[in-house]
Order: C-alpha cells, then sequence, then structure tokens
C-alpha cells in the first residue's frame, strides 16, 4: 500500500497513517541520538571552546512548517563578530568568518547535530526541505510555489542528497517539491543512507557557494530523477 493519497488536485498527499508514524519515528531516533551521541556533543563541545571565544551552540531563526518560525540549533562554526542572519553564500568572503573547528564541522555536516532538539520539539523532522533563513524570500517563494512550505523541515531532504551547496534556489525548491509529491518510507530511507554517503565521500559540501554546478534556474519535474541517478 501507498504511503500518500491523490487529492482532487492531482496533487499528492501523504496519508496520516505515514505522517503519524514519521513523527513517531523522528521523536524516537532524536531521543536515542541524543542520548548516544552525548559524549560527541561534549568532544566537539571542548573543542569550539578552546578554538575561539564564544558559545558552543548558535541559535538562529528559521522557517519551519506552515511558514512558522523558530530557532534552529547548531554547533557554533563562525567568529562571533562574523554578520548575522546573513547566508553564508552572500558574505563577502565567508572563509574569513569560519573558525577552524568549524572548517571540520560545516564539511562533515556535524554542525547540525543539535537539530536533533529541533526533530523531538516537533520543529523539525529527519527527512525534509531544509529550513529556510527567515530572510530567504527567494527560496521561501520558490518552495510556496511547489507545496514545500507545508512539511516539516529536515535534517537532511531530496535536494541534500541532489547536490547540497552546488545546486541553484530553484533547483533546490524543485528538488524539495519533489520530495513532497513522493513523499513515503522509500523516499525517506533514501535520503537518510544516501546523506550518510555523500557526508562519508564530502559531496555537495562548497564553502560560501551555491549553485556552482551550472544546472540551469529552470528544472522540469522529472529533472529531479535525473538528478538522483546521475549523481
Amino acid at each position: 500500500m501507498g504511503n500518500s493519497q491523490t487529492s482532487p488536485g492531482n496533487l499528492a498527499v501523504p496519508s496520516r497513517a505515514y505522517l503519524v508514524a514519521k513523527r513517531g519515528v523522528d521523536v524516537v531516533a532524536a531521543a536515542v541520538g541524543l542520548a548516544v551521541l552525548s559524549p560527541v556533543f561534549g568532544a566537539l563541545g571542548a573543542w569550539i571552546k578552546v578554538d575561539s571565544p564564544g558559545p558552543v551552540f548558535f541559535r538562529q531563526w528559521r522557517i519551519g512548517k506552515d511558514g512558522t518560525e523558530f530557532r534552529i540549533y547548531k554547533f557554533r562554526t563562525m567568529r562571533t563578530d562574523a554578520p548575522k542572519d546573513t547566508p553564508t553564500h552572500l558574505l563577502t568572503d565567508p572563509n574569513r568568518h569560519v573558525t577552524a573547528s568549524g572548517r571540520f564541522l560545516r564539511a562533515t555536516s556535524l554542525d547540525e547535530l543539535p537539530q536533533l532538539v529541533n526533530v523531538l520539539l516537533g520543529q523539525m523532522s529527519l527527512v525534509g526541505p531544509r529550513p529556510a533563513l527567515w530572510n530567504q524570500d527567494d527560496l521561501i517563494a520558490a518552495r510556496e510555489r511547489v507545496g514545500a512550505n507545508g512539511v516539516r523541515p529536515g535534517l537532511t531532504g531530496w535536494a541534500q542528497i541532489n547536490g547540497r551547496d552546488e545546486l541553484p534556489i530553484s533547483v533546490k525548491a524543485d528538488l524539495d517539491g519533489y520530495y513532497v509529491r513522493h513523499m513515503s518510507w522509500r523516499t525517506d530511507l533514501r535520503c537518510l543512507l544516501a546523506t550518510l554517503t555523500s557526508v562519508a565521500r564530502g559531496e555537495g559540501y562548497v564553502e560560501g557557494g551555491t549553485g556552482t554546478l551550472g544546472i540551469p534556474e529552470q528544472a522540469p519535474e522529472d529533472e529531479a530523477a535525473r538528478a538522483e541517478t546521475s549523481r
């Protein structure tokens, strides 16, 4: 049996059973992850404190499901004098603001681990579109066009495993829309497994960059599938 239903407007809508179960998995996985990874949190926190003055954690306003705002948690990867609420790719010289520990954390995505707290609080899911900054109007508008603002943002998602920082904003949004139209256990599992592989290989991370793949600004629906298979 599939995990989605079709509405009169031909928009795939995830079944209630799937959404309830997905939330249950999120809660259990986040709770277990926080407990098991607590020694890692301690070690990374100590490194961050020794590396540069300032707090261990970084909080920032992000856009969640249906446009609600929430504070996202991350390990701090930049110096405290870095510009606030500015997407990294808009900084003139992002490397100047990133700490030594931050470069490692960002390249390995370990800076995202504290977002397990956001998952536990129900603000995020394990899989979904990455949460946009409150002032990323272009990304928010593009996601609204494809219906991707109506689901919980995720630790990882379809766009993350198909290019991550290397994709233009509009292509990221189209990939997020593809995920929303194909939400299922199979899609979620593919995202999680591909994320582990991608992080292990260091794929898709570009410090301060976006759109470096040179993919056209408009991607048809089937481009999502082609991007995944050609990755």
